[in-house]
């Protein structure tokens, strides 16, 4: 199986065959989407759409890490992480048999 990363120009794609939309305007539209999103989530710490899922700032403490290759051990620094919980709906349809 081949990976490949879903992008915004894929999704803005998308947008413009699904809708119509000028390939420049739905690439402005996806941009300012994913804009609002992460200020949404800097402001709130929390965005949640229906039917789809939440993303949560998460705070991750200071910790010891080590790096795998030369075994010298560093201490990694407390930041905060995003994390995504799918919604009951989103889930059933990953698990479903036809997907979507």
């Amino acid at each position: 199986m081949v990976k490949k990363n879903f992008t915004r120009k894929d999704l803005a794609n998308k947008v413009h065959k699904r809708l119509g939309f000028s390939k420049n305007f739905s690439s402005n539209f996806i941009d300012n989407v994913f804009e609002k999103l992460t200020e949404n989530i800097i402001k709130y710490s929390y965005i949640k759409i229906s039917s789809f899922g939440t993303f949560k700032v998460h705070n991750k403490k200071a910790r010891p890490g080590r790096n795998p290759k030369t075994k010298v051990e560093v201490n990694i620094s407390a930041r905060n992480v995003v994390k995504f919980i799918p919604s009951k709906i989103f889930k059933k349809k990953i698990n479903s048999k036809n997907g979507l």
